[in-house]
């Protein structure tokens, strides 16, 4: 590797990307070329960055199978900044197998650091952590420990273990410190503040009130029964009964749970439950045949008895009975809960993230647009969507610098 390459390399691991460019702007050879990628992508011009990523990637070839892999690598970790959710991870997957034949400890360590971050932001936390945990931790540039601790901390907070969180986002804070970039400090400061905003609202007969994280993990290991609005299950202790795929019963659920220790009469519950403004022979009928199937399933967790003008949840051991619910809840609340981390997403990511059809999410969208609470910049492929009260793109892009060998 020749001085200015060097120079550029170590530049950019400093957090200098101007400094990079002004020793290599004007080369066009391989290394050069990812440099200046990864330069442009910690200036915020994704697109031209991808572009120069791709060109060294083809320059380098097959014959230079590890310079190659370090492209994709950074190519995949700007395609998850874009939320490009769907085509980066196979590529992703084979550059990490050739860095780890070839020795290359460090980028692969950080290539599975990137696979486990794409796990969490769809959804999936326990191949998140299989991943996190098969990553070879000591082996990461120090660049990526800041981005590896997030994803630690980010997996804890969507398992509700607040105190794993807070130990992670303290070595995050720690890591980021350590490399003296300022971009990687705000990053992890604003996750701290995620942690201590409120992540649930405690619902019940009385009134609500907003829950902090902590809060809701207390409350799930108080032995109450919980009614979980924001995963659709209902809870006591360790046992869990799920009704996300059954939403008259998570209705029906729910409404008996905000009215304990009272009960709730039938026309309200036929009200949330089938959306009826009057209770007719045919409703009625229905609610019977719907209590009888919630009764079934709570069998492990509470009974259901009859009142004179309803129905009343008898919860067998709980001392009490909860409902917790998102802060903000509608319709479209899920995917305004993604749009809120502040990065721009593609459809296609969202409905990957949602699980739900690209269709569907495009529809949500376009609603979403016309009530003014989303908005979209670009066109076709290309069109990226966010909330318009955040910014576009964090301060922080995670994107390493990594020395590309000839």
């Amino acid at each position: 590797m020749d001085s200015l390459i060097t120079a550029a390399a170590q530049a950019l691991a400093a957090g200098d990307p101007l400094a990079a460019l002004k020793r290599i702007a004007l080369r066009g050879d391989p290394a050069a070329l990812a440099l200046r990628g990864i330069a442009m992508a910690q200036l915020g011009d994704l697109t031209r960055a991808k572009d120069l990523l791709r060109n060294a990637a083809r320059a380098f070839g097959p014959v230079q199978a590890v310079a190659h892999a370090r492209c994709v690598l950074a190519e995949a970790e700007i395609a998850l900044v874009q939320r490009d959710l769907r085509g980066s991870m196979q590529a992703l997957r084979a550059a990490r197998a050739v860095l780890e034949a070839r020795g290359d400890r460090a980028n692969a360590a950080h290539a599975g650091y990137l696979q486990a971050r794409w796990l969490l932001l769809i959804g999936h936390l326990d191949e998140a952590g299989r991943m996190l945990d098969a990553v070879d931790a000591g082996a990461l540039p120090q660049v990526s420990r800041t981005g590896y601790w997030l994803v630690a901390a980010g997996i804890a907070m969507r398992r509700v273990r607040t105190q794993p969180a807070r130990a992670a986002l303290r070595r995050a804070a720690l890591a980021a410190r350590e490399t003296g970039i300022a971009a990687l400090a705000a990053e992890a400061d604003r996750a701290s503040r995620a942690l201590d905003a409120p992540a649930a609202r405690l619902a019940a007969h009385d009134g609500e009130r907003l829950l902090g994280l902590a809060e809701v993990e207390a409350l799930m290991a108080s032995g109450a029964l919980v009614v979980d609005a924001c995963r659709h299950v209902l809870r006591a202790g360790e046992t869990v009964v799920p009704l996300a795929g059954r939403p008259v019963l998570f209705a029906l659920a729910r409404a008996l749970g905000e009215a304990w220790p009272g009960d709730v009469p039938r026309g309200t519950l036929i009200a949330r439950a089938f959306q009826g403004r009057q209770a007719d022979e045919s409703h009625r009928a229905r609610l019977r045949v719907e209590i009888g199937r919630l009764r079934s399933a709570l069998g492990p967790l509470a009974g259901l008895s009859a009142t004179h003008r309803g129905f009343v949840l008898k919860p067998h051991q709980a001392r009490a009975v909860a409902v917790i619910a998102p802060p903000v809840e509608g319709k479209h609340a899920a995917m305004l809960a993604l749009l809120a981390d502040g990065e721009a997403w593609s459809s296609s990511a969202l409905a990957l993230a949602l699980g739900k059809s690209s269709r569907s999410v495009q529809r949500a969208l376009e609603a979403l647009a016309k009530a003014g609470e989303v908005e979209s910049f670009g066109r076709g492929r290309a069109c990226r969507w966010l909330a318009p009260k955040v910014p576009g793109f964090p301060t922080g892009l995670l994107l390493p610098a990594l020395p590309v060998q000839r």
